[in-house]
């Protein structure tokens, strides 16, 4: 067990000395299970592991749902997405930031990137707020928060990589995202609402768009929804699997982006390299961090959780809140692909015995993720849209996402209350 612990310490020194996690988490566990076993082993250990996850077919669903969120999003659809939101509530107090959250949640379901969300939002949304005078704190908050979306919507990256590390049923896990994931969006549109109502001039109500503009607005966007509609409609009823639903979407993201007449061959070139760079660097991680997991699992570090656990008789509630602790103060220190990799193998090893429903983890651990990407002192999504307003403070825009983050702790309690929140549907699907 302390083995263990070392490791973790190794795999955190090299992460803050720069070294890239996928090679900082795939050299210490081979060293750190050569030193149990023996190099021969490590070794032979590295390459099945490697191997078997390379060769994993529920992997092939990867970069075919990212292909088709990068076509959606070099379609120009982000823009087109907000100007329909901002048609339906943009003339209402803080109306920019309630369409800012409604075109996160539509681009989020189809990139299924909390960070391209983040940054794609920041060009689309940002400026016009600030024109309009909203108070910097609200405009980068929402944009920041809004696109931590991402991690629940379907097709989500994260409930995907977690699908393959807990060994869980991707589509179960798209579908059980759909109602947390509308839920916080609601909230988070709440959370606009209370911002406004404490000081209007945060976010000044913005021109009435006629009628005939509003239809044409939506008119622009129904293909991205009938593509949405598809996917996880297919998903539900049992038509496609995860791995079916990814070449549908793609391929569906190629005819969409074609009556646009969006599509180039440079486009397309340029999309499917960024695409393969994605996700090349997905499964770089994904090698190192099921490694990693492997010398967690031979030092007996789970079995002593396990144990211990066990011997304290906490309630399930405990244990829930013990986990919650660890992802926030891990959320300080590192970005959420690798957290997942190196937390998930051994808390639902830890779970599983207690009865804690698998696919209702993945869609707590996948919250607990969104809560790190916009809380500091590490919030991903917060630096990304630093970099794209670099007049505006950190400190604004960690200010500005107070009100979002209250909402994704209170979606996070009504998740640990209500599980069937999570359960309901995939347990409706067939």
């Amino acid at each position: 067990m302390i083995i263990a612990l070392e490791g973790f310490v190794v795999v955190l020194t090299f992460a803050f000395l720069g070294v890239p996690l996928c090679f900082a988490m795939l050299v210490t566990g081979i060293a750190m299970f050569a030193l149990l076993r023996g190099l021969g082993p490590a070794l032979g250990m590295a390459g099945q592991t490697i191997q078997a996850l390379a060769t994993n077919e529920g992997l092939a669903v990867l970069p075919m749902f990212i292909l088709m969120g990068t076509l959606i999003y070099r379609s120009g659809l982000a823009e087109e997405l907000y100007d329909a939101a901002y048609a339906l509530i943009g003339h209402r107090r803080g109306g920019l930031a309630y369409a800012t959250v409604m075109a996160s949640a539509a681009f989020a379901s189809m990139s299924g990137s909390s960070i391209a969300t983040a940054a794609t939002m920041a060009k689309v949304a940002l400026p016009p707020m600030r024109r309009r005078h909203y108070a910097d704190s609200l405009a980068s908050g929402c944009v920041s928060s809004a696109g931590s979306l991402g991690c629940l919507l379907p097709p989500s990256l994260p409930l995907l990589i977690y699908g393959i590390i807990a060994q869980q049923d991707v589509a179960k896990l798209f579908i059980a995202g759909i109602i947390p994931g509308l839920m916080l969006a609601g909230l988070f549109m709440l959370a606009v609402y209370a911002t406004v109502a404490r000081d209007a001039n945060k976010g000044p109500s913005g021109s009435p768009v006629p009628l005939g503009e509003k239809l044409r607005r939506l008119n622009k966007v129904w293909g991205v929804l009938v593509l949405f509609g598809i996917v996880v409609g297919g998903l539900y009823s049992g038509i496609f699997t995860a791995s079916e639903a990814g070449g549908v979407g793609a391929m569906g993201a190629v005819l969409f982006t074609l009556s646009r007449r969006r599509l180039t061959l440079e486009l397309f070139r340029v999309s499917v390299i960024e695409a393969g760079g994605m996700t090349a660097m997905i499964f770089a991680v994904a090698f190192g961090g099921m490694v990693f997991a492997n010398f967690i699992t031979m030092s007996g570090l789970t079995a002593a959780l396990v144990s211990i656990i066990t011997a304290l008789h906490l309630p399930i509630l405990g244990v829930i809140g013990s986990i919650v602790i660890v992802y926030i103060i891990l959320g300080s220190l590192m970005e959420a692909l690798s957290m997942m990799l190196l937390t998930v193998p051994v808390f639902a090893a830890v779970l599983a015995p207690l009865g804690v429903n698998m696919v209702w983890f993945g869609i707590f651990v996948v919250m607990m993720i969104e809560i790190g990407m916009i809380h500091p002192p590490m919030g991903m999504n917060v630096f990304v849209v630093k970099a794209m307003a670099p007049d505006v403070s950190v400190g604004t825009i960690f200010r500005g996402t107070l009100p979002f983050l209250a909402a994704n702790i209170l979606a996070l309690a009504l998740l640990v209350m209500f599980p069937a929140l999570a359960t309901w549907l995939p347990h409706m699907a067939h």
